[in-house]
């Protein structure tokens, strides 16, 4: 389930928690919400942002922390230990 974000609309005052923005855990089908649960104002979703996956180099960082070595081929059936 998608976390998303709501804030106060626009022009309006709300509250502390709308004005900030709040995160809710809500499922694809279920319908956005149109009032702050806190106030009553009226609100509306916001983009957030979103990882699509994992660098090269987060992903080498991984390997590395797990015991995993990386090698770089120097030369036909020769490979270099990277770390």
């Amino acid at each position: 389930m998608p976390i998303y974000i709501y804030k106060v609309k626009e022009g309006l005052r709300g509250c502390k928690f709308c004005r900030e923005g709040f995160e809710i855990l809500q499922r694809i089908n279920d319908a956005p919400l149109k009032r702050c649960p806190e106030c009553g104002e009226e609100v509306v979703r916001v983009l957030s942002n979103f990882s699509v996956g994992f660098s090269q180099t987060t992903l080498d960082r991984k390997a590395k922390e797990k015991g995993f070595h990386k090698l770089k081929k120097v030369d036909k059936g020769k490979y270099e230990k990277l770390y």
